[in-house]
């Protein structure tokens, strides 16, 4: 493995969405669906939903800080989802679906505390935010069915009613750093 790479781990609902978006930024190796941040030992798709396990949906991304920053990966995570609604985002309701910065170094903690003064001082959001910034832990990757999931499914209702405005959003405000 290549020692510049670093990992971080982002819950913004639905890991469909997020992991639609992440797999197209500049920078960005790799991207993998999974459950971070609760209390049952390799958890499945079905205990997460039933929101008994404290699990988060999320990506775990490993990205490469020479080409994209923390802080850009934040700024990315930050306009493709909500971060002031609680254990929530759109139609998808649960804690599951809460949203997080689930961090591998201080320095990773460091900048997400930033970032969300930042925003809570712009008063772009009405409502508080409700992101939790924690150190990742009991990470699971999600079944293979949920891999790559937009991309080997596009026309799904869900993917083009949820993921597509998702990665068209991102695509119009982050131009430059879409790699495909």
């Amino acid at each position: 493995m290549n020692q510049t790479l670093e990992t971080l781990t982002l819950g913004g609902g639905c890991f469909w969405c997020t992991e639609a978006v992440f797999v197209r930024v500049k920078g960005v190796v790799d991207v993998e669906s999974g459950y971070c941040n609760g209390d049952v030992f390799h958890p499945s798709y079905e205990q997460v939903c039933s929101g008994s396990t404290g699990h988060v949906e999320v990506i775990k991304l490993m990205y490469d800080p020479h080409i994209i920053s923390t802080r850009q990966i934040l700024e990315i995570f930050f306009v493709i989802h909500d971060p002031s609604t609680l254990n929530a985002q759109g139609n998808d309701h649960g804690t599951q679906y809460r949203s997080g910065i689930y961090f591998s170094t201080l320095e990773q903690q460091s900048v997400a505390m930033k970032v969300m003064d930042e925003l809570k001082q712009s008063g772009l959001y009405t409502r508080a935010l409700v992101t939790e910034v924690l150190p990742l832990s009991n990470y699971w990757a999600a079944e293979d069915y949920h891999q790559d999931y937009f991309e080997k499914h596009p026309h799904q209702g869900y993917c083009m009613a949820v993921a597509a405005p998702k990665v068209a959003k991102f695509r119009q405000t982050f131009a430059h750093l879409v790699h495909d």
